[in-house]
């Protein structure tokens, strides 16, 4: 009997200890949970690693675009600060060389009994222009040197301004093309002075002083060649200076003056970024 009371209190006290069937499955779905929560944060930090390891790459991609796209900007900007002056130098060669032709004396033959003086002479006959260089006194000669000679002094000015410009000195290049234009207010370089002094100054930024440049340019010389260069860099510095109207204005009159032109497409090009970029 006292063995049987004690196995019946062992039993119970057995099952007591044991779980209940219920705590059990409790147990396992807590545990299952628990795992699957672990998988999912495993698998989240995978994610993030790839995300982190992929933005990487994009930056990488995108500094190295934007590098290449800087040097072909440079690149750009050396061939047509290049081209300009090789054209420049063209057209002072051009000028002076009709200067020197208008400048030489023309010799005057001695009057000789057998010719016949009602015959018209070359400079008569519209030859050379100038009336002046039919006759030549003794001080003709020191006379058109000293007038040519500005001429040179000017070209020499503007090529030293135009050398520190695309050597990439744009101070010096700033402070050459200044003089310059102190030196020959109306010279033949005097346009192409205001605009790349205008340049100097929008290249390092100092879009006040670039857009002065501008401007004189397009009061002073309407119809020069840089005009329509001129009055796209005008509406690109009152667009850096948050000048959105005025630029939308100055952009809109390079597309009505120059029409299918580069500056024209350029034109259109800010402005539809400024659309997008919903600049008011």
């Amino acid at each position: 009997m006292m063995a049987a009371v004690a196995l019946v209190a062992t039993a119970s006290v057995f099952a007591q200890a044991r779980p209940s069937l219920a705590d059990r499955v409790a147990r396992l779905e807590q545990q299952q949970i628990q795992a699957q929560a672990n998988n999912q944060n495993v698998e989240l930090l995978n994610r993030i690693t790839d995300l982190q390891t992929e933005i990487q790459s994009l930056r990488a991609q995108l500094e190295k675009q934007q590098f290449e796209l800087e040097q072909l900007k440079q690149r750009n900007r050396q061939q047509y600060i290049d081209l300009d002056g090789r054209l420049g130098r063209i057209e002072s060669g051009s000028y002076a060389s009709s200067s020197d032709a208008v400048a030489a004396p023309t010799p005057v033959a001695p009057a000789d009994a057998s010719q016949d003086v009602s015959a018209p002479s070359s400079a008569a006959q519209g030859t050379i222009d100038e009336p002046d260089a039919t006759v030549v006194g003794p001080g003709t000669q020191a006379s058109s040197d000293a007038a040519a000679a500005p001429v040179l002094d000017e070209r020499a000015a503007y090529e030293q301004a135009f050398d520190s410009l695309k050597n990439g000195e744009y101070a010096e290049a700033a402070r050459r093309f200044k003089a310059f234009l102190v030196a020959f207010p109306d010279g033949s370089y005097a346009p192409n002075a205001h605009y790349w002094l205008g340049e100097s100054y929008y290249v390092t930024q100092n879009f006040e002083l670039a857009q002065t440049s501008f401007q004189a340019l397009l009061q002073r010389f309407p119809e020069s060649a840089k005009a329509p260069d001129a009055l796209l860099k005008l509406g690109y510095c009152q667009y850096e200076l948050k000048q959105f109207n005025a630029s939308r204005a100055t952009l809109g009159q390079v597309i009505e003056r120059y029409p299918d032109s580069t500056v024209a497409r350029l034109a259109q090009g800010r402005l539809r970024a400024m659309m997008l970029e919903d600049r008011q």
